[in-house]
């Protein structure tokens, strides 16, 4: 395959938005070292590289007024909190779920430090980041992965039996097991991103309430989270790429696409290079990114050296470091220092019609990782491996949203680990020709939708994930005998399925080896069935680049039929009254997390 054969993207968002793209708005010599801060070897740190940034940013399209939100968010503005009031998540964490079920207690993980864990108030959170646990390959807390948490399956094995497979017994020992609530508060603050300070907001409208809730207490609002940098593998195991930071203002959604330039020719070791296809050898991979992100995709646009110079990129500037602001060489090594030299920062949904027109990436391709979680891990295959590009350009496309009142810096790193045994590629698939079938849903309704998928004949199915947007959810997939194959519940965090050993897809018909995937779609119902006005579309909340026709009232008569954003009279609770609002509208497929997707990404060896 070309050097573009694609590694590990659990999804492949980029193709996924060309298509979508279309189908809802068409109408009629050896260079330098990496500029890309390429690091091999390094267990250090990089507090270095969260210097700020002076670059300018690019201009935001005009939008239509929005009435001011103006209401406290946070859920200190409930009332009094007494006993019950923190400043942190982790705090009211370390309080009501360590302390308060009994972890803390000197016979357990207090003085006695069970299984060389100490919970106490002083050394819980060091002793939990990612540090190693004695019973099992986890870590006992790995941010941005609830499902890779030691600590957290502990507790769900205790909460919700059956569900997970840990060494040892299930926690707290002796006690009972945490409420759901109290699990769930866990799985929120871990995804995202398991910060010590600040609050976690939710994934629908970024407030620290909702989880403050589930704890029984009372947080500030919420903060954005900067994730721990991801940890460089050993020179000979593997390498990391670091991307640029760039600025998330405060209340918004971008989708932006920016380029840097990277040379491993020399880092990476020789045995694990093919330098006629100018390519190395991957058999696993971890991304890492600030909960913020929507979805990280980082891709070939397969492109010759000198397109560094092409004008569309815009201005190459350091980001990050002493000299952030500064301009510069790309193709010059270690040009900005603990910082890295990128292009100039463009929203661009995808990449589609970023830099030279030429570029794969503009047609939708090229993509060589991804992620739609804080961190994602694909984990090495007996035999399995994919190719990586040595050197060229790297376009880093983020879908990002920043919930919170306060601007923030987004960051991502990359690693990629050597494979020595290479024996099968893998191909990782975006099955997308239903990618809009929830559009059209009606606003306060919920509805189920499934399609079909034909696994090709004698592939062998090694890995499969999901994709929707923050009304999709319960997705499932059942093979041609309806036994269920794959469940995800939470659009947030997306079940990375691992077959081991793979499953043969050998039989001769076709019906015997169609997959049915199914999502539910909820566009605005709560659980008790009245109107969700968090949840459903509304105008009044799309982001700049998309837009919906109101047909049911968000204020006064919540549910009643109108018949456009000028049509708020119909929606007063009694005439003239003017409380109503018509601003909800049916789903509407597109690019941004107020749209919906609905994709299947199966990782495939084709034989």
């Amino acid at each position: 395959m070309s050097p573009n054969t694609r590694l590990g993207a659990r999804w492949l968002c980029a193709t996924w938005m060309w298509l979508i793209a279309c189908a809802v708005g068409c109408t009629d010599d050896d260079p330098a070292a990496p500029s890309a801060s390429v690091a091999g070897g390094s267990s250090e740190r990089d507090a270095a590289a969260r210097g700020e940034r002076e670059e300018k940013q690019p201009e935001e399209p005009a939008r239509a007024a929005v009435p001011e939100e103006t209401e406290d968010k946070s859920s200190e503005a409930a009332g009094d909190c007494g006993d019950a009031k923190y400043d942190s998540t982790f705090a009211a964490i370390q309080k009501v779920i360590l302390e308060g079920h009994s972890c803390t207690n000197d016979s357990c993980h207090g003085a006695a430090a069970m299984g060389d864990l100490d919970l106490r108030p002083d050394v819980a959170y060091k002793n939990l980041i990612e540090i190693k646990s004695q019973l099992s390959s986890q870590y006992r807390i790995m941010p941005g992965v609830p499902n890779e948490s030691f600590l957290f399956n502990k507790l769900r094995a205790a909460t919700e039996p059956g569900s997970v497979e840990i060494e040892g017994s299930s926690m707290p020992s002796g006690a009972p097991p945490l409420s759901a609530e109290h699990l769930e508060a866990m799985r929120r603050w871990i995804e995202a991103g398991a910060p010590r300070e600040g609050s976690v907001g939710d994934s629908i409208t970024g407030r620290s309430d909702s989880i403050a809730k589930l704890l029984g207490s009372c947080l500030p609002d919420a903060s954005p989270v900067a994730i721990a940098p991801l940890t460089a593998p050993a020179r000979d195991e593997g390498v990391r790429l670091t991307m640029a930071e760039f600025t998330l203002p405060a209340t918004n959604e971008v989708d932006v696409c920016f380029a840097q330039y990277y040379d491993l020719s020399k880092v990476v070791p020789e045995e694990f290079q093919d330098k006629e296809k100018g390519v190395f050898y991957v058999s696993s991979l971890r991304i890492r990114q600030d909960p913020q992100s929507h979805h990280l995709v980082i891709q070939d646009p397969q492109l010759g050296v000198d397109s560094v110079k092409d004008p569309s990129l815009g201005k190459w500037s350091c980001r990050g470091g002493d000299a952030a602001g500064n301009e510069c060489d790309p193709l010059q090594a270690s040009a900005c220092g603990q910082g890295q030299c990128a292009s100039e920062v463009q929203h661009k949904a995808a990449c589609i019609d970023f830099g030279p027109a030429d570029s794969a990436a503009s047609m939708g391709g090229g993509r060589v990782a991804g992620a739609q979680t804080a961190q994602y891990y694909q984990p090495p295959r007996d035999g399995v491996y994919t190719t990586f590009p040595l050197r060229g350009l790297l376009y880093w496309n983020s879908h990002s949203f920043n919930l919170t009142t306060n601007d923030t810096q987004l960051h991502a790193w990359l690693n990629l680990y050597f494979a020595t045994d290479r024996q099968k590629e893998l191909d990782t698939l975006a099955i997308t020709k239903h990618i809009a079938i929830a559009a059209g849903t009606a606003p306060f309704t919920q509805k189920n939708y499934c399609a079909d998928w034909v696994v090709p004949k004698n592939a062998l199915l090694y890995n499969m994930s999901s994709h929707t947007h923050k009304r999709g959810g319960n997705f499932s997939v059942d093979l041609p005998d309806g036994k269920r194959m794959y469940q995800s519940r939470i659009y947030t965090d997306p079940v990375e399925q691992v077959f081991d050993p793979p499953l043969l897809f050998d039989q001769e018909h076709d019906a015997d080896r169609t997959l049915r995937y199914c999502a539910d779609f909820n566009n605005g119902v709560k659980k008790d069935g009245s109107p969700d006005l968090d949840l459903v579309t509304r105008l009044s909340t799309m982001p700049d680049r998309t837009t919906c026709k109101p047909v049911a009232c968000a204020a006064g008569k919540v549910g009643e039929a109108c018949g456009g954003a000028e049509d708020n009279a119909a929606c007063d609770s009694e005439p003239g009254k003017g409380d109503g609002s018509c601003d909800a509208c049916t789903i509407t497929a597109g690019q941004t997390t107020e749209n919906e997707m609905f994709v299947l990404s199966p990782s495939i060896v084709r034989q």
